[in-house]
């Protein structure tokens, strides 16, 4: 979830009086020079484009930054609204999908009613007038999929319907998502719902390293559900998974997820000598494991094997059971693939806005490497689609790795285990850095920089359960002064991490302060030359990045994380090492592109329009504090700079210059035309203060 949740919760200080004109004591305006604006980390904007901030009504009845397209109504009193039982909710819910708005997908797409194997017993609406006569009106431009070989495959339900072809009407094989891959298969996610999923690999190796416990290497065949935190949707770690794309409409799942709750009182194996709790027992097989022969190797360790088991996946996991004896068969660390991330312009995964749109954009405009967003290990192992949407990747991310989230070792060397399995990728990283207080409390994110020993024990599992290489995403330290981190690195290579990305701030600090560069050097200048160290933190410009390499030569690239929101052109910039005095079209035809490819990603459909335009509006919310470079009198800007309020030098910069949400509503009617009624947008991601600090 930067990176991680938190990593892209943007500090949206009040502007209240920091603006570059003050009242003076005569009553006259003063004007500030750009260095004292500079000092104050205001924008020095030139004189000639400023104008007074305006000032906007608060209404109560609505969240702060929550604006409606509709005009405002009269409070209303409040009523209490009687609890509905979920079988009275699931009817309704049925009842709206029988509504003619909501018409089979079957049936849209050829136009024929018979169409629909599943005829009355459908769920959805057959009436195909009922359903032309309430469509709202098709949206300007072209279909997305209409130069595909294959019809669209939304049918009658595509909003650009009159873009397509005469007699597109039939389709064999939609090409929705052609060039996307890592879905989760069906026969996989009912293994996952069902708890019969094996993983003899993750299992093994973590019996191997003695992190599963006595109590946990019993037959499990009556119970063999995934392990890890409680469940955690990476929807509420928000701070901008993956997929993103899917936590905002896929909020009403959670309710029916089911809770996990085998390992909340784990602890770590190398910091007690106790056995783990027995509170649901555990095996590699969880057909038949009732037969149990230790063996000893030279090294001392132990391991148990299955003698009962003949399951087919006995063979693939020989090797990891074999004894220390035989270490020649053993991949070592530095064995194994490792990816050169020197020099590259690495796009930071960042939740909600960092989607797969977003990501292609960023490749378009010179992204290297990219990211998914952060996804809880728990709830890929529960088999949750919107989940598993997070680890989407487009054909052209060439070099792509997924980011996971967990606070156990047999929870994230499963998943590690199951994603290897299922997905295509480069790499996989760990976060261990995340600072959101939901994640946090279940003892993952940055909770884990308190507890080393169960950092070593979760990248030595997964490090050892799959060939891919493993990265880990950390902050400086938990409690800012304390930190810890420098003390680990050397070591971090040694448990199996191919590349370790530090982020400049203790979770306590949060975004309160500029990034601690001097600590990201003094950690790199520890690292094995085997270990890439990659710097995170403010860079906004492309002297930012070369600072950062000439100082400490020993980082192998820096990520670009809230840098990339701000102004995606940003690796444009890099490469070709200019200040991008970018052009409001320009920006514009950005925007068509996300568009464009959000659409292809998210559907043509309604359902697909609105999903795109909610996503376009959470990326607006940051967008809007670029300010272009023509208008400041010093460049570069910084990212901790706060806008004042200013006219641009056409309607349209000045539009997007606006941090008013109604604003951000309006640039998207002109790519996807009017919002529904009764529309409503507050972003996700609110500002940060300085935490606590008995929240760290």
């Amino acid at each position: 979830m930067d990176e991680s949740p938190a990593d892209v919760q943007l500090v949206q200080e009040p502007m209240d009086s920091a603006t570059p004109e003050v009242a003076a004591s005569n009553g006259q305006p003063e004007y500030r020079t750009p260095e004292e604006l500079v000092a104050k980390a205001i924008a020095p904007v030139k004189r000639e484009f400023l104008r007074p901030h305006p000032v906007r009504p608060v209404s109560n009845n609505q969240e702060d930054g929550a604006v409606s397209e509709s005009k405002e109504k009269p409070a209303q009193p409040s009523v209490v609204k009687e609890k509905k039982s979920k079988r009275q909710a699931k009817r309704e819910r049925r009842q709206q999908q029988k509504s003619s708005s909501n018409i089979c997908p079957e049936v849209a797409k050829t136009g024929d009613p018979s169409s629909c194997p599943y005829s009355d017993k459908c769920r959805f609406s057959h009436d195909v007038e009922a359903f032309k006569n309430q469509k709202l009106d098709d949206l300007e431009g072209e279909c997305p999929f209409v130069t595909a070989e294959e019809p669209c495959p939304y049918g009658l339900a595509c909003r650009f319907l009159s873009t397509h072809p005469e007699g597109d009407s039939g389709v064999k094989s939609a090409r929705r998502n052609s060039s996307e891959v890592n879905g989760l298969r069906k026969d996989v996610q009912r293994l996952l719902w069902k708890n019969k999923m094996n993983f003899p690999k993750a299992d093994a190796k973590v019996k191997a390293l003695g992190l599963m416990g006595p109590a946990n290497s019993k037959a499990k065949s009556s119970e063999n559900k995934p392990d890890g935190d409680d469940h955690i949707t990476a929807n509420n770690c928000d701070a901008a998974n993956g997929n993103g794309s899917s936590a905002l409409v896929n909020d009403t799942e959670v309710e029916n997820t089911v809770v996990l709750e085998e390992n909340d009182d784990v602890e770590d194996a190398s910091e007690s000598n106790e056995p783990r709790p027995l509170k649901k027992p555990k095996c590699v097989d969880a057909d038949d494991c009732s037969d149990k022969v230790e063996v000893g190797g030279v090294s001392g360790t132990e391991k148990v094997v299955c003698e009962s088991s003949k399951q087919p996946e006995a063979d693939s996991t020989a090797e990891l059971l074999t004894p220390e004896t035989d270490g020649s068969l053993k991949v070592h660390p530095r064995e194994k693939k490792i990816i050169d991330f020197r020099d590259k312009l690495y796009l930071a995964p960042l939740t909600t806005v960092g989607n797969l749109p977003f990501r292609r954009v960023c490749k378009v405009l010179g992204a290297d490497v990219t990211c998914g967003e952060m996804a809880m290990c728990t709830n890929l192992l529960q088999g949750q689609a919107s989940e598993w949407a997070l680890l989407r990747r487009h054909a052209s991310e060439d070099l792509f790795g997924v980011q996971i989230c967990g606070a156990f070792a047999d929870t994230v060397s499963r998943a590690v285990e199951l994603i290897d399995q299922e997905c295509t990728l480069d790499f996989i990283d760990i976060n261990m850095g995340c600072p959101i207080d939901l994640v946090v409390n279940k003892g993952a994110g940055s909770a884990l920089l308190m507890k080393p020993m169960r950092m070593k024990g979760i990248i030595e599992a997964a490090s050892g359960t799959v060939e891919k290489p493993i990265t880990v995403k950390v902050r400086t330290a938990y409690f800012e002064g304390k930190n810890r981190i420098d003390s680990l690195i050397a070591d971090m290579g040694n448990w199996g991490a191919s590349a370790v990305t530090i982020h400049g701030r203790s979770r306590q600090q949060r975004y309160s302060k500029l990034a601690d560069w001097e600590y990201v050097y003094q950690c790199a200048k520890k690292a094995p030359d085997t270990l890439h160290v990659l710097g995170n933190g403010d860079i906004f410009s492309y002297l930012d990045w070369n600072k950062h390499k000439v100082d400490c030569p020993e980082l192998s690239t820096c990520m670009i994380a809230r840098g990339a929101l701000v102004k995606p052109w940003l690796f444009t910039e890099i490469k070709e090492q200019r200040h991008w005095d970018i052009s409001s079209g320009e920006r514009f035809d950005i925007l068509k592109k996300f568009v464009r490819f959000g659409l292809e990603h998210w559907g043509s459909d309604t359902k697909g329009v609105e999903t795109t335009r909610r996503f376009l509006l959470e990326w607006l919310s940051y967008t809007c504090r670029y300010v272009p470079v023509g208008l400041l009198d010093v460049i570069p800007q910084r990212l901790n700079w706060r806008q004042p309020s200013y006219f641009g030098r056409n309607d349209l910069e000045t539009l997007m210059a606006s941090d008013s949400a109604a604003d951000w509503i309006r640039i998207s009617e002109m790519l996807l035309g009017k919002v529904p009624e009764d529309f409503t947008f507050a972003p996700k991601h609110k500002s940060n203060a300085y935490d606590r600090a008995e929240n760290g």
